[in-house]
């Protein structure tokens, strides 16, 4: 696999208002741990969306491995241009940080939000241009916005073998619990 997509819940879908929910740190580790050996088996491109949530803090993961893996490039294609414009001021800043450490950014739109048509067309584009996707979604939380993205990306591994690859709550609660456990000794 040489591409991969990386989404999952936006932050306000987790309950996650600011970047210092401590569950971000087990959700960055979740995706790294997951990362890992697909870089040890050549993967080049990690992309996303780069909505506020999984799809940043997965590109946090991937800047944070990038030193270890000079090979691994980071990619963020928008649906439209400046989706930060209506964030607080506290998020652009944090968005603005991240984009410094991506190798590759375009929005399929130059226009701003002008409707849905502009994130089917990202979304076709982010499926077209991978290999797989790797989720973090989980049903047993209740529908999200990932959803979608698990329904488009089954129905092309049933057509052509895209792989996807999942995160669960459970996979981040046991780091989670991990690190508590840890934290204890």
């Amino acid at each position: 696999m040489n591409n991969l997509l990386v989404s999952g819940y936006r932050a306000h879908e987790l309950n996650i208002f600011n970047q210092k929910h401590e569950g971000i740190a087990y959700i960055k580790q979740a995706i790294t741990n997951k990362l890992l050996p697909l870089i040890d088996d050549g993967l080049q491109w990690v992309i996303t969306p780069g909505q506020y949530g999984v799809d940043l803090w997965a590109c946090e993961a991937v800047i944070a491995l990038k030193p270890h893996y000079p090979q691994l490039r980071l990619s963020i294609i928008t649906a439209y241009s400046n989706p930060e414009e209506k964030w607080k001021d506290d998020k652009k800043e944090y968005y603005e940080q991240v984009l410094k450490g991506v190798d590759y950014y375009a929005s399929v739109s130059d226009k701003p939000y002008d409707g849905i048509w502009q994130l089917q067309a990202r979304d076709e584009l982010l499926f077209r241009k991978t290999d797989g996707i790797l989720l973090v979604y989980d049903e047993d939380a209740g529908e999200g916005s990932p959803r979608y993205f698990k329904e488009r990306a089954l129905r092309r591994q049933q057509a052509d073998g895209y792989r996807y690859i999942s995160i669960s709550s459970d996979d981040i609660q046991s780091i989670a619990d991990e690190a508590n456990y840890r934290d204890m000794d």
